[in-house]
C-alpha cells in the first residue's frame, strides 16, 4: 500500500474548504506524495466561498446515531490533542437552552441520549433545571429573558476558530509541496473521462486547463450539486449571521463565555481576540432555485444555486433576517441592542434528506468520489473527516460509515431534518444590493 500511495495521483476539487482541505491533509499524512496531490478551488485556502472560512463554528458532542457519536468523539480528541488543530479549539463550554414545552422535551431526550451513550459523557454534560442553574453558567444572561428555560451545559463544547484552522492546513500543505490551482485554473468545469466514458481520469477547469489523476474527489460543499448531477440528493441553503464590535472593557467581561444556543432564537459566541461577537438566528435556511444544468444532467433542472459573497460582496441578508438577528441580540445580549452590526452575510451549506454526509463513489463514473452533504454540522469534523475520505479512496472505509454516506436518491433534501422547508431568496427582499441592471452570476 505504501508504494501505491506514493504513486497515486489525486485531485481534490474544492480543496480550499472544510472536507477538501481535511482530505488533502490526510492524503499527505497517509504517505501520498505531495507533488501527486492537486488542490483545485476558485479561491486560495481558506476558500473565500467556503462555509468553513468563518470567524467561528460551534463545537460539541451530539448524537443522532452511532456514526455521529463516533465522529464527534474522534474530532474532539483531535481538537484537543493534535498540534495542528488544538490552537483553534476554544473550550469555553456550550449551553443549549430551550424555553417551550416541546423544545424542553426534545432537549431532555438529547440529554438522556448523551448520558446513555456509554462514552463517559455523563461526566461532561449537566442538566440545568432552573434559571438559577443557567445563570450560574452564564451570569451575563438576563433573568427576565430566560423565564422557564432549561438547558444542557456541555463542558467539552465551545467554539472553533474556523477560518484560521483551515488556513493552518493550507500552510502545512504548501510547506509539504502540494500542488494548487486557483482562479480560472482551479474552478471546476467538468470531469475528464476515459475512452469508455465511465472512468474519471482528471478534471478540466473553466480556463481550459486539464489535470490528470487516478482519483478525483469532489468536495465543493454547497457548490457540489451545481457541478455534478447528484440526483437531487443535496439541496444548498444559506444561513445568516452578523457581527458586532465590543469595546475592550466589554470584550473582557464576555471573555470565556460559553456558546449559548436556543433552537427558537439562535446563538452567539464569546468575542474573539479583536472583540468581535458573531450572532446567528435559527431557522430552516434560504434556497436560491434556478434552472441550471450540472455535468451529467441531460437538461437544465431546478437546483438551488449558491451565490458567492466573495463574488458579490455587497450581498447581505433578507430584511426578515435583520429582525430575527435583532431578536437574538435582545434576548442574549440586550445591553448591545443599539450596537451597529457589520458583516451581515449569507453562509451556504448543502443539506441531504437525512442530514448525513454523501461520501461515496459516483455510481456513473468510476474513480470520481463525492465528499459533500455537510448539512450544516460538519465543520467540527475538520480534523478527521478527511481520514475517512482517504479510507474510501483505498477501499477500507468501515461498513457503518459507508452505509450512512452511501448514494441514496429520494427523500426531501429541501426540508431535511429541519423544522420546515427552506424559503427561497426570490421571495425574501433586502439581501441583493446589485445595481438593477447587473445580471447576477453564479
Amino acid at each position: 500500500m505504501a508504494t501505491s500511495r506514493a504513486n497515486t495521483k489525486v485531485i481534490v476539487v474544492g480543496g480550499g474548504g472544510t472536507i477538501g482541505s481535511s482530505t488533502t491533509l490526510h492524503l499527505i499524512r497517509s504517505g501520498y506524495t505531495p507533488s501527486n496531490v492537486t488542490v483545485l478551488d476558485t479561491y486560495p485556502i481558506p476558500s473565500a466561498q467556503s462555509a468553513g472560512n468563518d470567524l467561528n463554528k460551534i463545537m460539541g458532542i451530539r448524537l443522532r446515531n452511532k456514526v455521529d457519536l463516533q465522529l464527534s468523539l474522534e474530532a474532539r480528541d483531535m481538537w484537543r490533542n493534535d498540534d495542528l488543530f488544538k490552537p483553534f479549539f476554544h473550550n469555553t463550554g456550550r449551553l443549549d437552552c430551550e424555553g417551550t414545552e416541546k423544545g424542553i422535551a426534545s432537549l431532555r431526550r438529547q440529554y438522556e441520549d448523551l448520558i446513555d451513550a456509554g462514552a463517559g459523557l455523563e461526566k461532561t454534560n449537566e442538566w440545568l433545571d432552573s434559571e438559577d442553574a443557567i445563570l450560574a453558567k452564564m451570569p451575563l444572561l438576563q433573568r427576565e429573558n430566560i423565564k422557564g428555560w432549561k438547558a444542557i451545559f456541555s463542558k467539552d463544547g465551545g467554539w472553533l476558530a474556523a477560518g484560521k484552522a483551515i488556513n493552518a492546513i493550507g500552510e502545512e500543505l504548501r510547506k509539504q509541496g502540494v500542488r494548487f490551482g486557483f482562479g480560472g485554473a482551479g474552478s471546476f468545469k467538468q470531469p475528464l473521462l476515459g475512452d469508455d466514458g465511465i472512468a474519471c481520469i482528471g478534471v478540466e477547469t473553466v480556463d481550459g486547463t486539464k489535470y490528470y489523476a487516478d482519483k478525483v474527489v469532489l468536495a465543493a460543499g454547497a457548490w457540489s450539486p451545481t457541478l455534478i448531477d447528484l440526483d437531487d440528493q443535496c439541496c444548498s441553503k444559506a444561513w445568516v449571521y452578523a457581527m458586532m464590535q465590543l469595546s475592550p472593557e466589554e470584550a473582557t467581561e464576555y471573555k470565556n463565555s460559553p456558546v449559548v444556543y436556543n433552537g427558537d432564537i439562535g446563538f452567539f459566541f464569546e468575542p474573539n481576540e479583536d472583540g468581535v461577537i458573531k450572532v446567528c438566528d435559527e431557522f430552516p435556511g434560504f434556497t436560491r432555485f434556478k434552472q441550471h444544468q450540472p455535468f451529467g444532467a441531460d437538461r437544465p433542472k431546478r437546483i438551488s444555486v449558491p451565490r458567492s459573497h466573495a463574488k458579490h460582496p455587497t450581498d447581505t441578508y433578507p430584511d426578515a433576517s435583520e429582525e430575527s438577528i435583532r431578536r437574538a441580540i435582545s434576548t442574549f445580549l440586550p445591553r448591545f441592542t443599539n450596537k451597529e452590526l457589520f458583516n451581515r452575510a449569507l453562509c451556504w451549506c448543502t443539506d441531504t434528506a437525512d442530514a448525513a454526509l454523501l461520501i461515496c463513489e459516483h455510481p456513473r463514473w468510476k474513480n470520481l468520489v463525492l465528499a459533500t452533504g455537510d448539512s450544516g454540522h460538519t465543520f467540527k469534523l475538520l480534523p478527521i473527516i478527511g481520514k475517512h475520505v482517504v479510507e474510501l479512496l483505498e477501499g477500507s472505509l468501515a461498513e457503518d460509515l459507508a452505509y450512512a454516506w452511501r448514494w441514496r436518491p429520494g427523500g426531501d433534501a429541501l426540508k431535511s431534518r429541519r423544522a420546515a422547508p427552506a424559503k427561497d431568496l426570490a421571495d425574501m427582499p433586502g439581501w441583493n444590493h446589485d445595481d438593477v441592471s447587473h445580471e447576477a452570476k453564479l
